[in-house]
C-alpha cells in the first residue's frame, strides 16, 4: 500500500484534504460563491446559474454536502442548501495559519 493511506495522517490533515478535494472543481467553487451571494436557494436556482445539466449540479452538491461544506434541508419537493460556516472556519484557520507562518519567515525559497 502506498503512502496515500489516510491512516498515516492525522484526523485534521485528512479533514483538510477532503475539504480541498471537494473544492477542487470550478463548478463547486461557483456553487459556493452562489450560495454566499444568495444565502440559501434550491437546486433549480443553482442550475440556472451554471452551464451544467441538473444531474451534474446535483452530483456537485452531493460532493460539497458529503465534505460538510454545505448543509441541505428538504422543504416540500425542494432541497434548500446553505453554507456550513463551522467547516469554513476550519478551512479559514488552516489558510490563516499558513499566511501567519509565511509572513514571519525570511524569503529563503529556492
Amino acid at each position: 500500500m502506498g503512502a496515500t493511506n489516510t491512516e498515516y495522517y492525522t484526523e485534521h490533515q485528512n479533514e483538510l484534504a477532503n475539504l480541498a478535494k471537494a473544492l477542487g472543481h470550478p463548478a463547486r467553487v461557483a456553487i459556493i460563491e452562489y450560495l454566499l451571494r444568495v444565502d440559501t436557494c434550491i437546486c433549480g436556482d443553482i442550475v440556472n446559474e451554471l452551464p451544467l445539466a441538473q444531474p451534474t449540479v446535483s452530483q456537485h452538491l452531493k460532493e460539497l454536502k458529503n465534505a460538510g461544506l454545505i448543509k441541505g434541508s428538504i422543504e416540500g419537493n425542494a432541497i434548500c442548501y446553505c453554507i456550513n460556516p463551522e467547516v469554513f472556519k476550519t478551512l479559514s484557520g488552516f489558510i490563516n495559519n499558513i499566511i501567519a507562518i509565511k509572513s514571519n519567515q525570511k524569503e529563503n525559497c529556492c
